[in-house]
This record gives structure tokens, C-alpha cells and sequence, in this order.
């Protein structure tokens, strides 16, 4: 089961990723823990990365296709894998149709205030990085960390301001890839506007409904 999840910032994809590689057993491949993780080890690869993101540009394609490419041959992509991230541009998914045959893209769509709501309410602790949400999963204390005490603070990126001009560059960068795969007939809308208990069970419908599981 090769899957690719696509969406804009806040839709949720690392949530789902998440749910679905644990029930099927597959890895859920995120490029953005992959740089962090090649900067981490230290290899020359990273050292690379680590330049383009200390300079705050754009890491290049050939650098994300490698790195992809050499994840997704290793041994536990046979049965299948979640990308998450990836691709970002219309190059990356035609070098991805080199590397494997895809069986499913799907593309997390939800309002636009729906995503303001959840980014912009969005806490996180100073100390020990853990998140809560105004809303949906607020702290005892209102702006001190249930675990550690600590200060919670509001993302520059998760200001609603900020919110909107992600998601204008995110339909702008993304268009292209989307028409893509739609072209191609693997591309299936998933309504991500509701809580993920909610979202979880209609992707496992939709690979159920392509045959991909039985459950």
C-alpha cells in the first residue's frame, strides 16, 4: 500500500499518517524528520541541508528526491509506505513515478477557518515543548504547561494573519501537483474539517473502497 497524504498546514496529515501506519503496520516517512534527522547525523548530505536551512532557502529537488529514494528502498517500504511531505513540486512527483508506482494519493481538504481555528489556538510549552489548544485542549492553569509548569506561547507561524498568507502559498504551490495526480486517477478528496476520531475512519473507508485493505 504506497500512499502519499497531501494538504495544507493544520489539515492534520501527520495525525492520520500517524493512526493509519500504526494500524497497518507501514512507515509513515516524513521528509521534514528525515532532514532533521540527516543534519543530526552528520553526514555530508546533511551538512548540506543544514546550509540551505540555516540560510532559510528551500532545500533543492535533487537533495529531497535522494533522500526519499534512499528511504524508500530500505527494507520495511516492501510493504508499502506513508508519504508525508512529499512531493512538494511537480518534479519531485514525477521523479517519485520513477521510484515507485503509487496506489493512492489523498488530498486532506477543509476550510480555511476551520484551519485559522486550529493553528491559531495553538499552544506550546517554553520548557518542554508540549502542545495544548485554547479550544480543544486547553491546560488547567490558562497559559502554564500541565507537565512542567512552564510559560505556553502562541507560534509566529500560528497567528491567524500568518495562517492565511500558508495557505495562499500552500493552493498556489500545490495546484499543479494535485491536477496531476487527479489526471492520473489516484487522487481521492478526504474531508479533514472534523476531529480526527471522525477523519481516521473515513480514510480507512476510502482504502477499503480501492481495495487496498480489508479492514
Amino acid at each position: 500500500m504506497r500512499l502519499v497524504f497531501i494538504g495544507p498546514p493544520g489539515v492534520g496529515k501527520g495525525t492520520y499518517a500517524t493512526a493509519i501506519s500504526r494500524r497497518y503496520g507501514i512507515p509513515h516517512i516524513s521528509t521534514g524528520d528525515m532532514l532533521r534527522e540527516e543534519i543530526k547525523r552528520g553526514s555530508e548530505l546533511g551538512a548540506r541541508v543544514k546550509e540551505y536551512v540555516e540560510r532559510g532557502e528551500l532545500v533543492p529537488d535533487d537533495i529531497i528526491v535522494e533522500l526519499v529514494k534512499r528511504r524508500l528502498n530500505e527494507e520495511d517500504c516492501r510493504r508499502g509506505f506513508i508519504l508525508d511531505g512529499f512531493p512538494r513540486t511537480l518534479r519531485q512527483a514525477e521523479e517519485l513515478d520513477k521510484m515507485t508506482k503509487l496506489d493512492l494519493v489523498l488530498n486532506f481538504v477543509a476550510p480555511d477557518d476551520v484551519i485559522i481555528d486550529r493553528l491559531s489556538g495553538r499552544r506550546i510549552c517554553r520548557k518542554c515543548g508540549a502542545i495544548y489548544h485554547v479550544k480543544y485542549m486547553p491546560p488547567k492553569i490558562p497559559g502554564r504547561c500541565d507537565r512542567c509548569g512552564g510559560e505556553l506561547y502562541q507560534r509566529e507561524d500560528d497567528k491567524p494573519e500568518v495562517v492565511r498568507r500558508r495557505l495562499e502559498l500552500y493552493r498556489r504551490q500545490f495546484k499543479p501537483i494535485i491536477e496531476y495526480y487527479r489526471r492520473k486517477g489516484i487522487l481521492v478528496d478526504v474531508d479533514a474539517s472534523e476531529q480526527a476520531e471522525i477523519v481516521v475512519p473515513r480514510i480507512i473507508e476510502v482504502l477499503k473502497s480501492r481495495g487496498l485493505v480489508k479492514d
